[in-house]
């Protein structure tokens, strides 16, 4: 590059990624952007099937600049990833999965966008390969969006493009700490510290693979770093959110997608030791971070199984959730004029088990298929005094 600054930085984390790696790293040499605008970092985290020799080979003949660092198992993606973007010299970084492919024009698109719209994180439409992928977020191209007034607080996942002078300012790290959820709390803080977000939504920009062979980066290691993710996602929000409504919306994400999935099917399945120690875990967290706020902006069954664990009713939670796993269908109850909707799930106005009717009821998002709601009540308007 003649001593020329890339534009971006791909850092590849590889560990055990053949044969997935090949179409990887055919998927970077065919990048439009044109191979003197971005230069590749790729550390092989102590793999045995051959990614390390592969890397090496491509680093060979490619005709962008490619550093291949080998290095002992870390046991997770958050070493490999520090090791490049500490090696990084492009404006922008761009974490690249080594059995995920980008579009042949993701790079161009991305730096693109992060240089027309002056933002810090830029997200690239993501399309899943035999794998679900997140979809709320690419409704449309958007140049410029926060992390409170869009969905993008739904896909936390690393492979995102990042201004490196705002990792560097703020001297941002992937936490080697956590098993599982450190591209979460990296990517969080990305959101809550920059100046402006774009998406990119018109063109697929990255391709999540599924992998058959049951390998992966991150090694989940049970129940226990799950608590361990939720608890450091809530903790990083309240640190740079203050309470009320703004931080309400971001703790959902954390409640929904960690916590409640430990009192999910798999719950039916767990000891009594587990089902205790689960309990004893999310205690605390729900002390400190559950409120009217995040409540009202969860479902009725997903509110009413963290109320019960809230409430420490832990008796009451298997029968919520068998009904949830079967798939049942909660009767429907419609009062004040067909304006307030209660889903009678579980203990549902059983004056023993002493659950608040407020649990029970069904916000307008959740309300809307039932049929003969009629939307929430507006409040009467003030009279106005005459002149």
């Amino acid at each position: 590059m003649s001593g020329t600054q890339p534009d971006v930085t791909v850092v590849i984390g590889a560990y055990e990624a053949m044969p997935y790696l090949i179409d990887c790293l055919a998927s970077v040499e065919a990048q439009s952007i044109g191979p003197e605008r971005f230069e590749v970092i790729a550390v092989d985290d102590g793999s045995t099937d051959g990614t390390g020799e592969y890397l090496e080979e491509f680093a060979a003949r490619a005709a962008m600049p490619v550093r291949v660092l080998r290095q002992r198992n870390s046991g997770g993606p958050s070493g490999p990833r520090n090791v490049g973007l500490g090696l990084a010299t492009g404006r922008y970084v761009f974490f690249l999965d080594a059995d995920d492919r980008l579009g042949v024009e993701a790079l161009e698109r991305l730096v693109a966008m992060g240089d027309r719209a002056g933002t810090d994180v830029v997200l690239g439409r993501v399309e899943g390969v035999n794998r679900n992928a997140p979809q709320s977020m690419w409704r449309r191209t958007e140049e410029r969006v926060d992390v409170f007034s869009s969905n993008i607080k739904y896909t936390l996942s690393a492979q995102k493009l990042f201004r490196r002078s705002l990792l560097e300012r703020h001297g941002m790290r992937f936490d080697e700490s956590l098993w599982t959820g450190e591209d979460a709390l990296f990517t969080m803080e990305a959101y809550l510290r920059a100046d402006g977000v774009s998406v990119v939504a018109d063109y697929t920009c990255y391709y999540l693979v599924g992998r058959s062979d049951g390998k992966h980066v991150t090694k989940t290691g049970g129940y226990l770093p799950r608590f361990d993710s939720a608890r450091a996602l809530m903790r990083l929000i309240a640190e740079h959110v203050p309470e009320g409504e703004r931080r309400d919306l971001l703790m959902v994400r954390p409640f929904r997608v960690t916590l409640l999935p430990q009192f999910g099917p798999r719950y039916l399945e767990d000891s009594k030791e587990v089902r205790r120690h689960k309990l004893e875990l999310a205690g605390p967290l729900l002390d400190a971070y559950w409120t009217e706020g995040v409540a009202r902006r969860l479902k009725v069954h997903e509110r009413l199984r963290l109320h019960l664990v809230a409430e420490r009713r832990h008796r009451l939670l298997p029968a919520v959730v068998e009904f949830v796993a079967a798939e049942k269908e909660p009767e429907a109850h419609l009062e004040d004029g067909g304006t307030r909707v209660y889903l009678a799930y579980p203990y549902f106005r059983k004056w023993w088990a002493r659950v608040p009717d407020a649990v029970y009821l069904a916000e307008p998002s959740e309300a809307r298929s039932v049929p003969g709601y009629r939307g929430k009540r507006k409040p009467a308007a003030k009279p106005v005094r005459p002149s």
